[in-house]
């Protein structure tokens, strides 16, 4: 099959490599001038890793992520800990893959050159996709650069503000959060000693939270503050330009080693979260010849930290459905075959990527806990500890490598 992709983020990579090894002939078409990310962190929990490891990526995934060895929850506010989880060797002992934190530019470099030995995928730059036709004979796309395409199936994998989706499904843009992503990255060689660190530290405060943890094998500290506020401009630029004086006003009365670590960033990038509700039916994954990945589908606010994990997921089962025998076999209907495909795909996603996508709508509510509610929250970490911030039913992801 011939298998056309909208966007070259780490979604359409990942789904462009998927479908490689399940021996398609892939073209993918990226709206940008260069194939590149944002920098910015993220995190891969075992459910990612695996697949990747089973893509063959392990030791290239090794040179460049690092691997912390546990997650600690601390009120913002006291700067006390909340509670531990341990990652590192415990994680491959739970879940036979590690927890891994990388760099989002690393990530997306180590998976452009995982297709470089497969010279049936071709990536276009400079033409996105504007518009597309479907009908029993294939896909046509309508490039942004003024070329048309053809294909067998068309994979939506491009972003948030998606044109595949917005054609396929027609249920208009997604709605702010009212909540900002202040991001940083800085070497750690830079910072004081007391605030270099080797984990995953989250920081819970009321109507606010950060997370930092260590990326390109631990020399860099990534950063994230998320408080409640609106943005001055477009919505759909996750990169704008910013001062610190807002996310300094929202950490006043923090603790002292929070506020230092802030403190001792100079530069930050801004984001303002948009969200849409969680997936209501596998028609919102696929319909006929095209199917949608990863942030085109379902959208996941950073409170669980899976945005990359279910696009590198959603990747992994459409290689499969896509390198499945014909079931009708020699004369058999190829146009019911590939939608029967995708929906075998569709099927298998858009239940898991709901309840993650649900989970992450309550952790930010949760994590920006005001009175009560706040309270009550720091307690069950405390007396849960471990049992409150394990995530077997995530970690143990479905088999998808079958």
């Amino acid at each position: 099959m011939r298998v056309l992709i909208a966007g070259g983020g780490i979604g359409g990579l990942a789904a462009a490599l998927a479908c490689s090894i399940s021996g398609n002939d892939v073209q993918l078409f990226e709206r940008s001038p260069e194939f590149a990310e944002v920098g910015a962190g993220i995190q891969l929990g075992p459910n990612a890793i695996k697949l990747l490891h089973g893509w063959g990526l392990a030791d290239a995934l090794k040179s460049v992520a690092a691997f912390p060895d546990c997650l600690e929850v601390r009120s913002a506010v006291t700067g006390g800990t909340l509670g531990r989880l341990s990652l590192g060797k415990s994680a491959v002992q739970r879940y036979g893959y590690p927890y891994a934190t990388v760099h989002r530019a690393d990530l997306h470099g180590l998976l452009l050159a995982a297709l470089r030995p497969y010279p049936q995928t071709t990536l276009s730059r400079n033409g996105g996709v504007d518009s597309f036709m479907q009908d029993a004979g294939g896909v046509t796309l309508q490039l942004s650069s003024g070329p048309t395409v053809h294909g067998d199936l068309l994979v939506g994998a491009d972003g948030l503000w998606s044109r595949v989706r917005s054609q396929l499904l027609n249920d208009g843009l997604p709605i702010a959060t009212g909540h900002l992503a202040y991001r940083a990255l800085i070497p750690q060689a830079g910072l004081p000693p007391a605030l270099r660190s080797g984990n995953i530290t989250a920081w819970l405060g009321p109507k606010l939270h950060v997370v930092q943890y260590p990326v390109r094998g631990g020399e860099w500290l990534n950063v994230v503050a998320i408080v409640h506020g609106r943005v001055d401009g477009k919505l759909d630029n996750w990169n704008h330009a910013t001062n610190a004086a807002t996310l300094h006003a929202a950490l006043v009365g923090m603790c002292l080693p929070l506020q230092n670590l802030i403190k001792a960033i100079d530069a930050w990038r801004l984001w303002a979260l948009c969200r849409r509700a969680p997936m209501r039916g596998a028609h919102e994954q696929a319909k006929g010849r095209v199917a949608l990945l990863g942030d085109a589908a379902h959208p996941m606010l950073p409170y669980l930290a899976q945005g990359a994990g279910m696009a590198i997921e959603d990747a992994a089962e459409l290689g499969r459905c896509l390198g499945l025998r014909p079931e009708g076999g020699p004369g058999s209907d190829p146009h019911s075959d590939i939608t029967t495909r995708l929906q075998r795909y569709a099927r298998a996603r858009w239940q898991r990527n709901a309840r993650v996508q649900a989970r992450a709508l309550r952790n930010g509510q949760i994590f920006h806990a005001t009175g009560v509610l706040r309270w009550g929250r720091d307690l069950t970490t405390k007396w849960g500890g471990e049992r409150v911030l394990d995530l077997p039913w995530l970690y143990r992801n479905p088999d998808l490598t079958s």
